[in-house]
């Protein structure tokens, strides 16, 4: 180190006399708060660490874990970004999410469903008249007939 001569270490200790005196009491008093907030904080987080720890060692069989966490990687640096052709490739390997069966009850049906249920039952009814206008001779058999037809279809229709 240098040597000083006395005046400039005088002015030396002057210039940090001025920087404390050039501080308010508002602030100093801030500062002290400050700095006991932050000592408070560190010491409940230090305890913190500690009941935790504590809670993790407690655990019978597995221990603490957290060393060993914190040296394994994390999830997404072991999986690659998925590209377009494997996601393409997981969509083929799915399985087809089964629907809801078709509520059979009118009222429970959604418009589109009435519509259908519909137009099914006038093409059927429509079909049962021409059948029936065909076999004038006994219509009670043409009746028989097509319910026979319609519930086989129904019961075709209902396994799968």
């Amino acid at each position: 180190m240098g040597m000083f001569s006395l005046t400039e270490c005088v002015k030396y200790q002057c210039n940090i006399v001025d920087e404390k005196k050039q501080q308010t009491k508002k602030e100093k008093m801030k500062e002290r708060r400050d700095r006991w907030l932050n000592k408070i904080s560190s010491i409940k987080l230090a305890k913190e660490q500690q009941v935790a720890q504590a809670k993790r060692a407690a655990m019978p069989v597995v221990g603490d874990m957290r060393p060993l966490a914190d040296a394994l990687p994390e999830l997404c640096q072991l999986i690659p970004s998925t590209t377009k052709t494997s996601r393409k490739a997981s969509r083929k390997n799915r399985v087809p999410v089964k629907k809801k069966p078709e509520p059979t009850d009118f009222s429970l049906m959604k418009p589109a469903q009435k519509r259908k249920l519909l137009e099914s039952e006038t093409s059927r009814f429509s079909e049962a008249v021409k059948n029936l206008a065909h076999s004038k001779t006994n219509p009670l058999a043409a009746i028989g007939e097509h319910l026979r037809k319609r519930l086989k279809q129904e019961e075709e229709q209902g396994p799968s």
